[in-house]
């Protein structure tokens, strides 16, 4: 059989349940995804020697690392002629491209210093967000916005200023939302004598660079938690609560990392309460193996539940979906292939699933046949309907993308070295 006529099988049975397979994929083609540039180079940067500090770690040595901004445009392209849909692109603020002799410290940032991205973004169709790196840089040592050093602080204060900036000229010269997330490793090794001095200072930092004037219809600023850092194991100052009441007093977004809570916490529960209290939220989906190690995103049980709460909310134009991850350990473009990929099945499985039928079930109390209905669902040929999905957007299906990528490694990127 071909693809079209699994496809139209398929169409058939989940249509006996209440499913449009044709409305889900017109859906799914326009729900972007915000693809991460740091897994291209190991979240190097182009500043300098591309050292890690601040509780990031990436491990491996796999061969064909992007050593520049040509090369890592080169492999995000790559990547991107495998994946369904148009899609945007996350950086860092430390992926700033210089013009030879006119580098500058980061709290100096300008727009300008993005325009190849802008460039490279228009040019395709994609969106950009947007990230302040308050890490690996000689003024990141423990504390940045909760520093006590008032002189620490400022220069980190201006340093969020600037993104403010650079985010709303991507959302202007795109014509397309930019959201800019702040996320900070600050905290402490061992028990903190005193943990709200540094949370006030903080606070304080954040209501300084959120009084730029700056269109917040182009912009979406989110603040990030986690939970402990490398070495940051003790207090970490922007905890959940902390920016959770934050995002909410300052009607800002609130961003989830599935990597950045207790083991047993689970980010697909927090979503439907979120969304009751927000007009939108963020995500950063990784996968986290006993800690934050931002493993690629797996078609897996949680990634399921992410996408489920996400569908059955309601919610695919309040919830920001962007990935985050980094392994060194593989090819760096397959790791991004399918990850990309894998948020897209867990999506298209969580809209052939029949959310109203089951919430009703559950109402009922029909405990036993929700658990049946459920557990048989798995079942369903989820399968066909992607590979027809892969079909109309032209790009590979099963697992015939990784030709490309190995071709792509022979070619390129062993060159490297």
């Amino acid at each position: 059989m071909t693809t079209k006529q699994r496809y139209e099988s398929a169409k058939e049975i989940y249509n006996n349940i209440g499913i449009d397979t044709d409305e889900v994929l017109n859906r799914l083609k326009n729900i972007s995804i915000s693809m991460h540039c740091w897994q291209g180079d190991d979240v190097a940067g182009f500043e300098g020697d591309g050292q890690l500090s601040g509780g990031i770690q990436a491990t491996g040595n796999y061969p064909g690392k992007a050593r520049n901004p040509e090369e890592l445009m080169a492999d995000i392209d790559k990547a991107l002629s495998l994946i369904p849909g148009t899609h945007r692109i996350n950086l860092h603020a430390n992926y700033a491209i210089f013009a030879p002799g006119e580098e500058v410290d980061r709290d100096k940032l300008e727009p300008k210093h993005f325009a190849k991205w802008v460039e490279f973004a228009k040019a395709r169709g994609l969106g950009l967000d947007f990230n302040p790196t308050y890490f690996s840089h000689p003024k990141a040592d423990g504390l940045t916005l909760s520093s006590e050093d008032e002189s620490i602080r400022e220069f980190w204060i201006n340093h969020g200023k600037a993104c403010l900036r650079i985010s709303e000229y991507f959302a202007k010269e795109l014509n397309k939302p930019c959201l800019m997330n702040i996320w900070i490793p600050d905290g402490f090794k061992d028990i903190p004598a005193d943990r709200m001095s540094p949370r006030a200072r903080l606070k304080d930092s954040l209501d300084q660079i959120l009084s730029v004037d700056y269109d917040r219809k182009l912009v979406n600023v989110a603040v990030e938690s986690k939970v402990f850092g490398i070495g940051l194991e003790a207090c970490t100052v922007g905890s959940h609560e902390f920016y959770m009441n934050y995002a909410a007093k300052n009607n800002i977004l609130c961003l989830l990392d599935n990597g950045h809570y207790h083991p047993t916490e689970v980010v697909s529960d927090k979503i439907p309460s979120m969304l009751l209290f927000s007009d939108k939220l963020a995500l950063h989906v990784t996968r986290p193996i006993r800690w934050d190690s931002d493993h690629v995103v797996l078609f897996d049980d949680e990634l399921k539940e992410i996408a489920k709460e996400i569908v059955r909310c309601n919610a695919l134009d309040r919830v920001l979906i962007g990935l985050d991850y980094f392994d060194a350990s593989i090819n760096r473009v397959a790791a991004w292939v399918v990850g990309m990929r894998n948020m897209q099945k867990a999506l298209l499985y969580a809209m052939l699933s029949p959310s109203k039928k089951l919430a009703e079930i559950q109402n009922q109390r029909n405990y036993t046949e929700l658990m049946m209905f459920q557990e048989e669902l798995k079942f369903y040929p989820f399968g066909d309907v992607w590979n027809y999905f892969c079909e109309l957007n032209n790009v590979p299906e099963k697992e015939d993308w990784f030709k490309a990528i190995k071709e792509y490694e022979m070619e390129v990127l062993i060159k490297r070295g």
